[in-house]
């Protein structure tokens, strides 16, 4: 019997979403470029299960059923446009082919394009969760040619993580790019709630003074409350382990991120589509200046600051804390969703802002019940373009900004940096301020580049220039907005 669907790339998340592939009845081709990888696998972890191993991609092609269906789980790049160009000789019309990876939407835009102009199919499916929920069942994003749903559908949303008794965190998303390019945004709010949480437990040790069990404690009432989530749990498990020496083992881990480019992706995008993505940024430039390890070592022999004392009550202080994070994410939220729509009208996508909410609650990074409330309120209101306005969201962070203020003030005041949780404050402050101090700028720009301002006293629309020096004349530049 042919094989069901094909996989290429036998690596960590290729070899389990195949095994998740073959639990859920579904037969599997799999073929990598290292030989060795195939035989080990088939004959380890996939012994006795639906999984074929193949020595080449013919032979591979030949196992399969039509239409083909044909996986891709390999690096972002050049890899997949080189397995492309070999595949397609050997497909026929109508054939699928499925990259899963961390690819770029603009990749996935471009490859969309040129395979369907060659009567081939193409679907770049974002895919979250980790090993464990390739392997489970993950969250899955994908989007491209709209006639392979009905072919790649069931074995997405078969494999997929299930909640509310059995809904899969799997749907279409849209056309040629979207399917990565929500999966670009999910992995820019990581960012955000990683460093939010980051930045939580910086206050705890370096301001409260407080122990890794001591904290392993509050997060434990946190992963059961508002701010339950899959960050908040494995942040509860990690400050609980401890080395050999009976040390907890966090302490020992160097203070230097990595990144492997999805959340820088995520700002330069958010810059051409003018959306204000400030909270992700700050979290992507956390991350660049933790990788200055040496020079900040160097810096902190000779810059000074505040030494951090705490003269509150501790206990108010960490409920504040809770608010705070709560408050900050719904900002990171909020954010992510003005660049989905930004998107959505630069690229000409219709996207499901609430079913995207719910996709999102199981399997992958960010899962939490905070996305259950996204959900509803898209639900409620699918024009909705920002999600401060809905009730829900509106009342809540009125209720919890306070408490970020009061973590703020009192890490400004102790020298503990929060780049993402002062972003989160700036920006709800600046959206819910009718006059912003932009009028000045606009002077400014009149003032040395002519530029031109609109005025208040005017239709919208008008625009004006001042001969501020008295030297400039009437001559003004041609009025743009990048």
């Amino acid at each position: 019997m042919p094989s069901q669907i094909g996989l290429i790339g036998i690596g960590l998340m290729g070899e389990n979403l195949a095994l998740n592939m073959a639990d859920k009845g579904f037969s599997v081709s799999v073929f990598d470029l290292s030989p060795g990888k195939v035989e080990r696998f088939v004959s380890g972890r996939g012994q006795g299960k639906k999984i074929l191993g193949c020595q080449s991609v013919p032979e591979l092609i030949a196992s399969l059923a039509l239409p083909r269906k044909i996986m891709l789980m390999v690096p972002a790049g050049k890899p997949v446009d080189e397995i492309i160009e070999t595949l397609m000789p050997l497909l026929e019309r109508g054939d699928i082919i499925i990259d899963g990876g961390n690819s770029h939407f603009s990749d996935t835009t471009r490859r969309t394009r040129m395979l369907e102009g060659k009567g081939l199919l193409y679907v770049g499916a974002g895919v979250s969760g980790g090993e464990e929920g390739a392997l489970l069942g993950p969250s899955i994003m994908p989007g491209g040619s709209v006639a392979a749903w009905k072919s790649v559908g069931p074995i997405f949303q078969a494999i997929a993580a299930k909640v509310d008794g059995g809904v899969p965190c799997c749907d279409w998303i849209g056309a040629e790019g979207s399917g990565h390019f929500v999966k670009m945004v999910h992995n820019g709010i990581e960012y955000g709630d990683m460093q939010l949480i980051c930045e939580v437990y910086d206050v705890m040790r370096n301001l409260l003074g407080m122990s890794a069990a001591e904290m392993h404690q509050v997060f434990k009432v946190w992963s059961e409350g508002e701010l339950k989530s899959y960050l908040i749990e494995i942040t509860r498990d990690i400050l609980a382990v401890k080395d050999e020496d009976g040390l907890p083992l966090l302490d020992k881990i160097l203070d230097k991120a990595g990144q492997k480019g999805t959340g820088k992706w995520t700002v330069v995008t958010a810059l051409d589509v003018a959306a204000p993505l400030t909270l992700i940024t700050e979290s992507v430039f956390a991350r660049v200046l933790s990788s200055m390890k040496d020079e900040r070592v160097l810096a902190a022999t000779v810059l000074t600051g505040p030494q951090a004392r705490f003269g509150g009550d501790r206990r108010t202080f960490i409920d504040d804390l809770g608010k705070a994070l709560y408050a900050a994410k719904i900002i990171s939220y909020t954010q992510g969703y003005q660049l989905l729509r930004a998107a959505a009208q630069e690229f000409g996508w219709k996207l499901n802002y609430g079913g995207i909410a719910l996709m999102w609650r199981g399997g992958c990074i960010i899962r939490s019940v905070f996305l259950g409330k996204i959900g509803e309120a898209f639900d409620a209101n699918p024009e909705l373009v920002n999600l401060l306005l809905d009730p829900f969201f509106r009342e809540t962070i009125g209720l919890a900004q306070q408490s970020l203020r009061n973590v703020l003030a009192e890490a400004l005041k102790n020298g503990i940096p929060t780049p993402a949780m002062s972003s989160a404050l700036a920006y709800y402050d600046g959206y819910r301020s009718a006059k912003l101090p932009a009028n000045l700028l606009q002077a400014q720009r009149d003032y040395f580049g002519a530029h031109q301002y609109e005025r208040v006293d005017q239709p919208r629309g008008m625009y004006f220039h001042t001969n501020w020096t008295g030297r400039g004349g009437a001559t003004a530049s041609t009025v743009y907005s990048a």
